[in-house]
């Protein structure tokens, strides 16, 4: 039987991978809509993209969640595993895997949820006026004189506090005992802070470091020391404060506060003491330590001294050097006198030799003068002959009538240019009833273009000068 005819004779409907995926999201995006479901938070893992992924679970069943990038800043908390929440949104199901999750676009904290959701509130306002700054936090006294204790004046925490205290350095310690819970306690804690840090430098003493302390207990029972009131008052504390409220685990808004958190009471004694034997030890090698750099210092001198003593020369040798090179030069310089007079003396003799007789030198020179006199004669008679053989040579050509030719040639020509000159000349021009036009500055002006309307010019006429004002042009100008 074929799959045709199978298929005919049962009533079961058949869908594709793809139809049965998308009517299951229809169902369900159908039934449920928008929903809020309580559980704890798993598998918390956020994605570069921005998208978070993580699930919620309880004691019988685990749900796949997600929160897209564009709700991530709307969701009111941010979510941490193990935290138990309550989760708003849309259930969703994702075809490719055969999985449903849910969408979430808000969180709220369950349980104690209004608790949380309210220190949450204060932490951020907090946070955002500056107040959990690493810059406001004040440094911890090495040795604090005075000790000042707020906490409850019964209980295992002021105990644990002295004890500690006693074993390590014993210090005075000033009590503030308030109640650590219940009604009215916030405002006792902050009173408490504020009149610690309000004590005159005479009197009570002061303290030096201060210690908020209280023992382990529920949410409900650390809500004191969430109180906006003692934030602001451990704020505006000027003396170091210790915060050790509850147990390791516990966190308060006072943690962020105060200049150091402890985990415990305990702690909060041992940052606020040294121990004294840890001290004492320490002290005893910074001794050591500076013993040994002063031996070390005295030793390096001692040597460098040394080593200067062993380089100073020995003055009585250097004296005696000295007077030595003194006699000697003294020995010299008697010697030298004589000895430089004769050199002198055998230089000028030498020269003396080698100087010409003055009478033999002169005869020379008159000798000399005599045959330049005669060949200065004879050429000045050769050349006043030359001369006047030139003067008669002109002389010649001058009585010939060679002149008066010329003169006349000159004097044809220049009448030619003279007649050429004079047709060229503009003011023959001007006197055919042409008109030369010149600006203010007597530049002459060649184009119509150039003129603008009340532009003052002068007309040059063959017999004298006109001034005119030019007018807007229309067409052109009338003269």
């Amino acid at each position: 039987m074929d799959e045709a005819a199978q298929a005919a004779r049962t009533n079961i409907p058949e869908y594709s991978v793809s139809e049965l995926s998308g009517a299951i999201k229809r169902t369900l995006e159908g039934a449920f809509g928008r929903i809020r479901v309580r559980g704890e938070i798993t598998e918390l893992k956020a994605y570069a993209s921005g998208h978070i992924y993580l699930s919620l679970k309880d004691e019988g069943g685990k749900l796949r969640a997600v929160i897209w990038k564009s709700a991530v800043g709307r969701l009111g908390l941010k979510p941490e595993n193990g935290v138990e929440v309550i989760a708003t949104g849309k259930i969703s199901a994702y075809g490719d895997r055969s999985e449903y999750q849910l969408m979430i676009e808000r969180l709220d904290y369950a349980g104690a949820g209004a608790l949380l959701a309210r220190i949450e509130l204060l932490r951020q306002r907090l946070a955002a006026e500056g107040l959990f700054e690493p810059g406001r936090k004040q440094a911890l006294p090495v040795l604090p004189v005075v000790v000042g204790v707020i906490t409850s004046a019964s209980g295992a925490v002021l105990h644990d506090i002295k004890t500690t205290i006693a074993r390590r350095f014993p210090r005075r310690i000033l009590l503030w005992p308030v109640p650590v819970q219940g009604e009215g306690a916030a405002e006792r804690i902050a009173a408490a802070i504020a009149g610690m840090d309000a004590l005159p430098a005479h009197g009570i003493p002061r303290p030096d470091v201060l210690i908020v302390a209280r023992g382990g207990g529920s949410l409900e029972d650390l809500m004191a020391f969430n109180e906006e009131v003692v934030l602001r008052a451990a704020a505006a504390c000027r003396l170091p404060l210790i915060s050790a409220v509850g147990h390791e685990t516990d966190t308060t808004l006072i943690d962020y506060i105060s200049d150091r958190r402890a985990p415990t009471p305990t702690a909060a004694a041992e940052m606020a003491v040294p121990a004294r034997t840890e001290l004492l030890a320490d002290m005893a090698q910074k001794a050591a330590r500076l013993i040994g750099g002063l031996d070390r210092a005295l030793q390096t001198g001692r040597r460098r001294l040394e080593a200067a003593a062993a380089r100073v020369p020995d003055l009585p040798a250097i004296l005696g050097t000295a007077r030595m090179r003194l006699d000697d030069r003294a020995q010299r310089l008697a010697l030298a006198l004589p000895n430089l007079l004769a050199a002198r003396a055998g230089a000028l003799v030498r020269v003396e030799r080698h100087i010409p007789d003055p009478r033999a030198l002169i005869a020379a020179r008159r000798a000399a003068g005599s045959l330049l006199g005669l060949r200065l004669l004879g050429g000045l008679r050769a050349s006043v002959q030359l001369h006047r053989d030139a003067a008669n040579r002109v002389g010649k050509r001058l009585t010939s009538g060679g002149i008066e030719r010329r003169l006349g040639e000159q004097a044809g020509r220049l009448a030619v240019l003279s007649a050429r000159l004079d047709g060229a000349s503009y003011e023959r021009v001007l006197a055919r009833g042409f008109v030369l036009v010149r600006d203010a500055a007597g530049q002459a002006v060649t184009r119509a273009a150039g003129v603008l309307p009340g532009k003052k010019l002068r007309l040059v006429f063959g017999d004298g000068e006109v001034g005119v004002v030019t007018e807007a042009k229309q067409g052109s100008l009338p003269l």
